[in-house]
C-alpha cells in the first residue's frame, strides 16, 4: 500500500446467496452527492400508469400524482385487457369476454376518477388489449414519439404474488425492456 493512501474495509451484508465479504475502497474514491427534490426543467411529462384496480395499481396511481406535482403533464391511466389462450379457442367465449372487458373498463375508469378526483392532475383513461407489459411499452413509446421534447415514464405497482417471484411479473418484464424510465412502486 502506498504511503498516505487509506482504505476503508466494511463487510457487505449477506444478500440472497452471497456470503459476507469485505470491500476495500480508496478514501479518495469516496464522494458525497447532494440530492435535491427541485423540479427539473423540461417539457411536458407523460406518466403511463398500469392500472387494474388492484392495491399495487392504486399505489402506482398515487405515486404518479406525487411525481407530477409541480410539473406540467398528464397521467395516462392504462388498463390492459388480456385474453387467456383458452378463450382464444372459442368465438363465443371471446364475445362474452369482450363484454366483460367493457364492464371492467367502466368500473376501472370510475375507480381511477374517484382516486384522482381531488388531486387536480390532468389524466386520461385508455383500454388496450394484449400482453400487459407489451401494451404499456407501446403506450409509452407512442407518447414519446409524439412528443420528443417531453418526458415519458411508466409507473407500475410491484406484484405481491408469490408466483411472480418465480415466473416474473409485469414490472420485471418492463424493467428488462422499457425504452423509457420506469418507476416500480412497492
Amino acid at each position: 500500500m502506498r504511503s498516505g493512501a487509506a482504505t476503508i474495509s466494511q463487510p457487505i451484508p449477506a444478500v440472497a446467496a452471497w456470503p459476507a465479504c469485505p470491500i476495500r475502497v480508496p478514501a479518495q474514491a469516496l464522494t458525497l452527492t447532494t440530492v435535491t427534490t427541485a423540479t427539473p426543467p423540461g417539457g411536458f411529462v407523460h406518466l403511463v400508469v398500469g392500472y387494474d384496480g388492484s392495491a399495487p395499481a392504486g399505489r402506482a396511481l398515487d405515486a404518479a400524482v406525487r411525481l407530477l406535482q409541480g410539473r406540467t403533464g398528464r397521467i395516462d391511466v392504462v388498463y390492459v385487457a388480456q385474453l387467456s389462450s383458452f378463450a382464444m379457442l372459442s368465438p363465443g367465449a371471446i364475445a362474452e369476454i369482450e363484454s366483460d372487458f367493457d364492464e371492467i373498463e367502466q368500473e376501472l375508469r370510475t375507480a381511477a376518477a374517484e382516486q384522482l378526483g381531488d388531486s387536480g392532475a390532468a389524466w386520461e383513461f385508455q383500454r388496450r388489449q394484449g400482453i400487459v407489459a407489451d401494451e404499456l411499452l407501446a403506450a409509452a413509446t407512442t407518447l414519446r414519439d409524439a412528443d420528443p421534447g417531453g418526458t415519458v415514464a411508466i409507473v407500475v405497482g410491484s406484484s405481491s404474488h408469490a408466483t411472480h417471484r418465480v415466473i416474473g411479473s409485469v414490472a420485471v418484464s418492463l424493467a428488462r425492456h422499457s425504452p423509457v424510465p420506469l418507476v416500480i412502486v412497492p
